[in-house]
């Protein structure tokens, strides 16, 4: 009896685990997915115990399910961090709208100096944070978004004039700069959260928006910055590299942490075309997000 419990437990859990596959049929999929991690650490443990319990076929059954979850995220792990480009670099941070210290950021952002800056969730309360970086960052975009804040970009490059744009409402801001190199496309976005909230109906009203502007005349690449609400294996994130004709680049840095540490998600993520590059986690500063900060190279010329 105790067996043919665990069994149904196991064959319950390969469902869930299969349907966040079909995020590409279903955005309920994808929802699925964040989880995937997680499930997957519950069928190896219902199999451990199917184990013990001589049940050794649906025992190797869950092993392997569990392999093929997360051999691809500890691949994804490994083998992208080793990748990086140089050249240019991005500090991507979702600041939280209630930061006490915007401060903490600007210095850090400072001390790094990177080429680009993308922000969510900036707002009345923590807009201060330009204040010290305006001798540095001249060029910039600021988009309102939803109740949180809303986006910004900014460069220590100028700006192309007429080039800087908001997609109203939805959570994106992007302007061209000139670098010693060439044109660069420049991109903020913070996605809503996943089915059943809005986000695939986000993502379809942005995708033409990155499709024009991976298609721009000029030929220039493109960097995305943003807090994407989605991890890095769905289909969703796949989406938007497609239509953007960018790459993630950068192992999946858990950047949010949930039900006191429990849930901890990569949610934040830097693309860029060519998708050469590498991307280190910085601290919170007073965030709930972890910041990322990328190094990259762009394929100038294409």
């Amino acid at each position: 009896m105790i067996k043919r419990g665990i069994i149904n437990l196991l064959l319950l859990a390969l469902i869930v685990l299969g349907v966040g596959y079909l995020g590409r049929y279903h955005p309920a999929g994808d929802s699925l997915a964040v989880f995937r991690p997680q499930i997957a650490l519950v069928i190896l443990l219902l199999a451990i115990l199917l184990w013990i319990t001589r049940a050794r076929k649906w025992a190797l059954l869950g092993i392997v399910a569990t392999g093929v979850a997360v051999g691809p995220i500890f691949w994804m792990s490994g083998a992208l961090s080793a990748s990086g480009g140089t050249g240019l670099s991005l500090y991507q941070k979702n600041m939280r709208f209630r930061v006490e210290d915007p401060g903490l950021l600007a210095a850090d952002i400072l001390a790094r100096r990177p080429d680009f800056v993308t922000l969510q969730e900036v707002s009345g309360a923590n807009m201060a944070v330009f204040d010290p970086l305006d001798v540095t960052y001249q060029a910039r975009q600021f988009c309102p978004f939803a109740t949180v804040g809303g986006v910004a970009v900014a460069s220590r490059w100028p700006v192309v004039p007429g080039t800087g744009f908001c997609a109203e409402a939805d959570g994106l801001a992007a302007m061209q700069v000139t670098t010693p190199k060439g044109p660069v496309w420049v991109v903020s976005i913070h996605l809503h959260w996943p089915w059943p909230k809005s986000q695939p109906a986000h993502i379809a009203r942005l995708s033409p928006i990155l499709e024009k502007l991976a298609s721009s005349e000029t030929g220039a690449p493109m960097v995305i910055g943003g807090d994407f609400n989605m991890v890095p294996w769905s289909h969703a994130l796949t989406q938007l590299s497609r239509v953007s004709n960018t790459e993630r680049i950068g192992p999946p840095h858990v950047t949010l942490t949930k039900m006191q540490g429990w849930m901890r998600v990569p949610i934040d993520h830097v693309l860029v075309s060519g998708g050469n590059g590498s991307v280190q986690r910085i601290e919170r500063l007073g965030s709930d997000h972890f910041g990322l900060f990328a190094r990259f190279a762009l394929p100038f010329g294409r």
